[in-house]
């Protein structure tokens, strides 16, 4: 991310070409859908044309895509799933295990430090923000084993639809939030020292790296404005904010959208799982 070439996609997000990111802001909202797109797939290990075509639509347009499996699936079909799209390359984060496959689910190890591995709500972030900038996460692929008794909801919104919300409202913010000093994230002695980097940057394709976490975070204060902005907007009803709880044998598949998750209720008989797995990859699609 260091060294980024501009490809004709990164310049469409250019602050200094209005007419070019216009085209393609017109182009990006135009038939934006109003819910999630759904596909069934039979066989994970080998998408039909037409699943795979319908994955590829859905990713294409809004980053993401929901899916619902025939039957339940091991750790190898999801691996043999993200494979047909070129995710290889895991994350193999503190919490994974050997696989690089991370159980999502309430851990008295792991509760202590991280919100995920809790019963309690997870406010708005990208996965890996504190990771370093050579190794950011760029798509994960989040299914779901067995949802809770209640609660379990993900929220679900594309960066770049935060993107134009941002510069529409004030291209200033883009400018704060693309400064390479702009967030950062105290060192975690166990795993990292501190990493600091932007918000928005672009390589192939926009990336972001965020958190709506008030502690363990520092911002510049000439972000203030556009956080406040972004704040309201994901607290906001906006059609643009996708709402889904997961049932079991579905998952999501993306390129890292921002994403939240409310409180759960389990019980002895039914213990919310999840497998995710982070890919240092983005989607490839071949349309």
């Amino acid at each position: 991310m260091k060294n980024i070439q501009k490809s004709s996609r990164s310049m469409n997000f250019s602050l200094a070409d209005e007419d070019l990111y216009l085209k393609w802001r017109d182009e990006k909202l135009d038939q934006y859908p109003s819910k999630l797109i759904s596909v069934s797939i039979k066989n994970p290990y080998n998408l039909s044309s037409n699943e795979y075509n319908q994955i590829c639509h859905s990713c294409n347009k809004t980053n993401m895509v929901i899916y619902k499996l025939e039957a339940k699936i091991d750790k190898s079909g999801l691996l043999a799933l993200a494979a047909q799209f070129d995710l290889s390359c895991l994350d193999k984060n503190l919490c994974a295990n050997d696989d690089g496959i991370t159980a999502v689910e309430v851990n008295d190890n792991h509760s202590q430090e991280y919100i995920p591995y809790t019963n309690r709500s997870i406010n708005w972030h990208t996965d890996g923000y504190y990771n370093t900038l050579e190794q950011q996460i760029h798509a994960f692929l989040l299914h779901c084993i067995q949802p809770a008794i209640s609660g379990g909801e993900n929220g679900l919104l594309d960066p770049e639809i935060v993107y134009i919300k941002l510069r529409d409202e004030n291209p200033e913010y883009i400018a704060a939030l693309m400064d390479p000093t702009v967030m950062t994230i105290p060192a975690n002695t166990e795993v990292r020292p501190e990493q600091t980097g932007p918000v928005f940057c672009f390589n192939e394709s926009l990336h972001m790296r965020y958190t709506a976490r008030t502690r363990s975070i520092k911002w510049k204060s000439k972000a203030k404005e556009a956080l406040e902005f972004l704040s309201d907007f994901l607290k906001s009803d906006s059609p643009y904010i996708f709402k889904c709880k997961l049932e079991a044998n579905q998952g999501v598949l993306c390129n890292n959208v921002l994403h939240s998750r409310t409180a759960f209720t389990d019980d002895t008989n039914q213990s919310r799982l999840l497998y995710r797995l982070r890919f240092y990859d983005r989607i490839k699609l071949k349309l």
